[in-house]
């Protein structure tokens, strides 16, 4: 459950291709343009057809570059195989209307560091992207570490050239190539801060590589776009005896959007499995729990004692537990 979003009549101005799986559109909200900061986002409304049914789901878009003024920028991955989002958007053309927020950020830059080292896994560039050009401009010291599956897939690598130069390190995984932590931490000064951006595996891998290297956890900021999962999407069944109810939850569909249709009201905010909000009590499970967040420590996924309900899937059956509590009173 979340405060109600004030939603906004968007028009898509322009739409251009920035890759061959990227999509940018250019978003031109009634009553114009809020201020923003690097690492903001915005909340998009899509519908969202499974199967023969359509819903609507609200899914979340770097800004990206600096803002002008007059549009919001957002770049949308296409994906064949994840919830539907990316294909929504993808229908869509110049002239399509959406409902937008405001700009919210979770991801902030703080200006105060001795050193930047910034990290991106494929379409994590967006909310960098920012960031890297304010940065620059301020004089700041930034580097940047960009890796993608190609070239091709390298999205604003012009934008990034023009900004940092020759501290920008791109690795193409076609090249056999990866991302060089160790040497990259070691350079930095002590305070420097490292923000990331991708998928749960560089995370993770940031992460290891942050620790290894003695440095303060509060010094490593980091924003995912979910992580595909040890298994791949299947239909689950799901009961919560306190509601007295059993469901599915489809192939293509979300365990968090799919208990606030049963009516069982939901804590959430960041919708990527890095809050641990959403976390809900698991009394039981037939088959596995496909963790798919980066708060739950490795131990605890373990236990499968909790599951982090917005980006997380089963293999099987899960029994949960909500908050939902009748004996108790104010």
């Amino acid at each position: 459950m979340k405060n109600p979003q004030t939603w906004i009549d968007t028009r898509i101005h322009a739409i251009r291709d920035i890759t061959p799986s990227v999509r940018e559109f250019t978003l031109k909200p009634a009553g114009g343009v809020a201020p923003f900061e690097p690492g903001s986002h915005l909340q998009v409304q899509l519908l969202v057809r499974h199967g023969g049914a359509a819903r609507v789901h609200t899914r979340s878009y770097s800004l990206i570059g600096q803002p002008d003024g007059a549009f919001y920028r957002i770049a949308v991955k296409r994906l064949d195989d994840g919830r539907g989002g990316s294909l929504a958007m993808w229908q869509l053309g110049a002239g399509d209307r959406l409902n937008c927020t405001e700009p919210q950020n979770h991801f902030p830059l703080d200006l105060n560091a001795p050193a930047y080292l910034l990290v991106a896994g494929g379409i994590g560039i967006t909310p960098l992207l920012g960031m890297a050009q304010l940065l620059a401009a301020r004089g700041a010291n930034v580097r940047m570490l960009f890796g993608a599956r190609s070239d091709a897939e390298l999205a604003y690598r012009a934008e990034l050239d023009r900004a940092l130069a020759a501290n920008l390190n791109c690795s193409v995984a076609q090249r056999g190539e990866m991302i060089a932590f160790a040497p990259a931490i070691a350079a930095l000064p002590a305070g420097a801060q490292m923000l990331v951006c991708g998928p749960v595996a560089l995370l993770e891998a940031a992460r290891r590589a942050w620790a290894q290297a003695g440095r303060l956890p509060q010094d490593l900021r980091y924003e995912t776009f979910g992580s595909s999962g040890r298994f791949a999407p299947q239909a689950f069944q799901v009961k919560v005896p306190r509601h007295q109810l059993a469901f599915t939850v489809s192939q293509d569909g979300c365990l968090l959007d799919e208990l606030e249709m049963q009516g069982v009201q939901a804590l959430y905010d960041c919708r990527r499995g890095e809050c641990g909000l959403c976390a809900m009590d698991v009394l039981s499970v037939q088959g596995e729990i496909d963790h798919r967040d980066v708060f739950l420590t490795d131990d605890e996924k373990t236990m499968n004692k909790k599951i982090c309900v917005c980006v997380s899937r089963v293999v099987g059956e899960i029994t949960l537990d909500s908050a939902y509590r009748t004996e108790v009173s104010c």
